[in-house]
């Protein structure tokens, strides 16, 4: 008995030790995760096709690396069947090899020195961003872009698909000041019934025949879903239904992202003073309150009829 006795707290302590550990540590390996996840969509995505673009460049118009007779023939040696075909039925079968040797040291040396050479996909695809985004914020940019936008919108497949696409990546590369355009406040609505409040945002006034039916001032709010936020639901609600919160879109973002678990500071200040002050309001009972609420507990001279006329003689 005492040998399961002395096991149990000491199970219980290696558990919570466990939980704990996992607690501090398991915020810091998701978002290294996270990270790390992201550097890899991007270097394969975006940067490794560029990446191939400047290794074919290089092999075609650049004269580095220099390559020299004794490689070539080393390499026509070498050669497969295809690729002696290949040289065959290119028009200067000498400078196909000359390439094709250069192609192939361009890639022995890309490999060598991989992880500084990779960088400069993403050099290229952010000075080509901060290219598309000064032309666009030329006049004539901007109309060029529009026009683009109303015939990709136009086309079959595209039309279904961009838009929501489109107001995703306006979302989530948009600065604060565009993004409170289209999210203007942060609300408490009852959804999806009375007594259960849920976040949104409040995106615009609602239809012209919902305000009608409601006979009050109606407005669109949008019901983000944990843990994904760019899904959700989206209703009309008078306004007089809604409660206003004091918080801004970035901190309604991490509480339906969190599932309830990251509060505001302000909402989390009010609770704790809320709580505090209802502690202090609450009074305590008394020995007499005790004892007039519990009989059984009071002491038998008061109570006992017996005793009391001992006591008498």
């Amino acid at each position: 008995m005492s040998d399961q006795t002395e096991k149990k707290p000491r199970t219980s302590h290696s558990r919570k030790f466990f939980w704990r550990g996992l607690t501090i540590l398991l915020p810091s390996i998701l978002t290294v995760w996270i990270l790390i996840m992201g550097y890899q969509f991007v270097q394969q995505r975006i940067a490794e096709p560029i990446n191939k673009g400047i290794r074919a460049g290089l092999s075609q118009w650049s004269p580095w690396p220099e390559v020299y007779e004794q490689e070539i023939i080393d390499v026509e040696a070498e050669l497969s069947a295809d690729q002696r075909n290949q040289m065959r039925q290119a028009s200067d079968p000498k400078k196909w090899l000359r390439h094709h040797v250069r192609r192939a040291k361009i890639r022995t040396l890309w490999h060598q020195y991989q992880f500084p050479l990779d960088l400069l996909g993403l050099i290229v695809a952010f000075i080509l961003f901060y290219i598309v985004g000064l032309l666009l914020g030329s006049y004539i940019g901007h109309s060029l872009y529009k026009r683009g936008e109303m015939i990709i919108q136009r086309l079959p497949l595209f039309k279904q698909v961009y838009p929501s696409v489109k107001q995703i990546t306006d979302f989530l590369v948009s600065d604060g000041k565009d993004r409170m355009k289209q999210f203007s406040r942060v609300v408490a609505v009852q959804y999806p019934r009375r007594g259960i409040w849920s976040v949104g945002f409040v995106t615009g006034e609602t239809m012209v025949n919902i305000q009608r039916a409601a006979g009050v001032p109606c407005a669109t709010v949008f019901i983000p879903s944990s843990p994904t936020p760019f899904t959700g639901y989206t209703i009309s609600v008078p306004r007089s239904d809604m409660i206003e919160l004091p918080i801004t879109v970035e901190e309604a973002l991490r509480f339906t992202v969190s599932g309830g678990v990251v509060l505001p500071p302000s909402q989390t200040a009010e609770i704790v003073a809320s709580t505090s002050d209802d502690d202090a309001a609450t009074p305590t009972q008394s020995s007499d309150n005790v004892d007039a609420a519990n009989p059984s507990d009071a002491s038998p001279e008061k109570d006992d009829p017996t005793t009391l006329a001992k006591s008498q003689h």
